[in-house]
């Protein structure tokens, strides 16, 4: 199937919360990632996500060249050309993008998302998020008004975070202040008074209840999936909605399939998920290398062995590690709802 249109975004997100299951939003840096999100998300039969962060997608434009647009456009192609061969719908997502970088990402694809709008064309993204949580709530706010706005008229949903995500990402570091790792329903009400719940433009909200990016063990991060559905109850309360907000679950590599399930229950349509995947796909290369040394390696002066040192050989594997790492992620998901995810 194509790329999922905006229209088809948006349902997939109304079908999640409906359903009580969320998709898994793949971080990928190269096109052999993205086939491998893509043959993951097919092998679940499940709709999904694929989402470029900046370091990513300067990676994705080459180490000399070092361009955050040209990689997430040159992904974004790519991924518009190979999806058509699953029988999925995919949506295409950036990730993390700070204030510092707003000028060299988000905005100039908002933008070129535009002109193909005009044209009559789908945006090049259907999500982009605005990573506000280093900077006074209040200037968050106000830049993601101003984001989700042009979004909105771009047909592209916002993502924003209030609170911060611990861990490092990307070479950024989230705060380690303990109490801005859980956001407050104060802080989602204030939200909800500037950007409104969807009336101004569709959004998702990453709000914070103690998540970390990268990998932890089971019991050094504590999440309380509660926040979330404190947050719900009090702003649909006070707004007479219920369940104002879609919601996403930041850090979720290594999180205890409980811990999921209950922040699903309460909102989530949308987990990232790069640690667990990365390791996936770099696994099979570490399992190749070792097994094969003699045949990768010219050792003591032989010829080696060209089927072996042939990329081909380990990143065929590697594809095949991470996409069963994403079926698993669709998998632990999908089980909180009664639902399909396709």
């Amino acid at each position: 199937m194509p790329i999922a249109t905006p229209e088809i975004y948006a349902d997939m997100f109304d079908r999640a919360k409906a359903g009580g299951f969320a998709y898994p939003a793949i971080n990928v840096t190269s096109s052999e990632t993205v086939n491998a999100a893509l043959r993951g998300f097919a092998d679940a039969g499940s709709d999904g996500i694929i989402q470029v962060s900046t370091g990513g997608a300067e990676f994705a434009s080459g180490t000399s060249v070092k361009e955050m647009v040209t990689g997430a456009v040159a992904l974004a192609e790519f991924a518009d050309v190979v999806a058509a061969k699953y029988d999925v719908h995919i949506a295409l997502h950036t990730d993390h993008c700070q204030k510092e970088k707003l000028d060299g990402y988000v905005r100039p694809l908002i933008a070129l998302s535009q002109e193909r709008v005009d044209r009559g064309e789908p945006p090049l993204f259907q999500s982009h998020m605005w990573d506000g949580s280093a900077i006074e709530l209040e200037q968050n706010l106000k830049i993601a008004q101003e984001l989700l706005e042009k979004a909105a008229k771009a047909c592209i949903i916002l993502e924003l975070e209030i609170g911060v995500v611990g861990g490092e990402e990307d070479g950024v570091r989230g705060g380690d202040d303990n109490e801005k790792l859980y956001t407050t329903p104060g802080d989602a009400m204030r939200t909800a008074e500037l950007l409104g719940t969807g009336e101004k433009g569709r959004y998702i909200l990453a709000a914070t209840f103690g998540n970390v990016h990268g990998s932890y063990k089971p019991g050094s991060v504590k999440l309380r999936p509660e926040i979330l559905k404190e947050i719900q109850n009090e702003v649909g309360r006070k707004l007479g909605k219920e369940a104002p907000f879609d919601l996403v679950f930041h850090g979720g590599s290594g999180s205890e399939l409980a811990e999921i399930r209950e922040a699903v229950s309460y909102g989530v349509v949308k987990m990232n998920v790069d640690t667990d995947t990365q390791y996936a796909f770099t696994r099979e290369v570490a399992g190749h290398m070792f097994t094969n040394y003699d045949g990768v390696l010219k050792v003591d002066g032989e010829v080696g062995n060209k089927k072996a040192y042939d990329p081909r050989s380990y990143l065929k594997l590697a594809e095949q590690g991470m996409a069963h790492r994403v079926v698993q992620a669709c998998e632990a998901l999908q089980s909180a709802g009664t639902s399909s995810a396709s």
